[in-house]
């Protein structure tokens, strides 16, 4: 039976990717279609490297096309061009960046940093280009905690060219800039420049996603980089505690208040897993997290454990999902930044189709 693209293209309709909902023909996944003596070649690019039904649409295409009657042979290359989710304005100084994604939460000590490293590192190993930017000015970490490969340096046009730490990573920090031992005593209008500096003065290049670091609470640089650039979307880090868990939504209010997106909410320190026996234990209690996602219409990314691993593998200078990858707080970080991967396309393939409805 002779088999022509027409045949082809209409079996892969059938495919329909998870996240999205529509088949992987629309959404423009299938590129370079050969067909010829019934060998059968193309190529599959997906939305992101890190989303977390790549494997079944994979399976599904290529088991697509080799039901077709007269299929002899199936070439199928896989590629991923991340989906930007940002909306694009005049003179936008990151426009290079598809994604810029916020990390904030409500309150100090939840760990909102380690989930801001550990998701830069989870994406640059699926293989995205990832930059990282620290805007704690008053209490600049990242620095301390990841191991430098390349400091800072400036290049043409008087920009600075980011510092790279492990799988490529580009990371801007005042920390870079600044003696660990000087304090920064500044107001406001000081911190809002500087933030602004560390996003627009950077030569960031390509970027498939940068991950902004706020600090604590809803004050400056939170509405800095709120009003600097469109915002792909904003995660919120919490911890069980019924406290916790007031103070962050006051945080995902305001940024709903600003227009912003709400990506998501992740749990960190969720329970205690004993290094000896891999028994988990609620240290803070029953969360009240899902609770809280739930009447803020909030989609709960994951749930990350509390593992003494993750402190002293800071201290060596290497995040826990690059140190211990089957770990259980690693496997639970990996499978966050696949629900951020997965959530940031359904968000750019919604704005997508509201811009063909205009």
């Amino acid at each position: 039976m002779l088999v022509d693209e027409k045949t082809v293209v209409d079996s892969l309709r059938r495919v329909i990717d998870p996240d999205l909902k529509t088949d992987i023909v629309s959404l423009g996944m299938v590129k370079e279609l050969k067909v010829e003596d019934g060998k059968v070649q193309f190529t599959l690019e997906l939305t992101t490297p890190a989303c977390p039904y790549n494997k079944d649409i994979e399976d599904s295409a290529r088991k697509a096309v080799q039901s077709i009657p007269g299929v002899k042979e199936v070439d199928m290359k896989v590629t991923a061009r991340v989906w930007s989710a940002r909306t694009l304005g005049a003179g936008d100084s990151l426009s290079s960046v598809k994604n810029v994604i916020a990390v904030a939460s409500g309150k100090g000590g939840v760990g909102k940093t380690t989930v801001a490293i550990n998701l830069a590192c989870s994406l640059a190993r699926s293989g995205a280009k990832v930059g990282l930017v620290d805007a704690d000015i008053y209490g600049p970490m990242i620095p301390k905690i990841v191991n430098i490969i390349q400091p800072p340096r400036i290049v043409a046009n008087n920009k600075v060219e980011p510092a790279r730490i492990m799988l490529g990573i580009k990371v801007m920090s005042l920390g870079l800039f600044v003696d660990e031992n000087t304090a920064v005593i500044w107001r406001g209008p000081l911190v809002a420049s500087a933030v602004r500096q560390l996003l627009t003065d950077a030569a960031w290049g390509d970027l498939d996603y940068l991950i902004v670091d706020l600090p604590p609470g809803t004050g400056d640089a939170s509405l800095t980089l709120a009003q600097t650039i469109p915002l792909t979307g904003v995660v919120i880090v919490t911890t069980p505690q019924a406290a916790a868990a007031v103070i962050a939504a006051k945080a995902l209010r305001m940024f709903r208040r600003l227009g912003i997106p709400i990506i998501g909410i992740v749990e960190n320190m969720s329970y205690f897993v004993c290094s000896h026996c891999g028994a988990e234990s609620r240290m803070f209690g029953n969360s009240v997290t899902e609770k809280m996602a739930s009447e803020l219409d909030a989609p709960l990314l994951g749930r990350i454990p509390l593992m003494p691993e993750v402190s002293t593998n800071y201290d060596k200078g290497v995040p826990i999902v690059v140190a211990d990858p089957k770990s259980p707080a690693s496997k639970a970080l990996n499978e966050i930044s696949r629900n951020i991967a997965a959530r940031i396309s359904i968000l750019a393939h919604e704005s997508k189709a509201k811009a063909e409805k205009m």
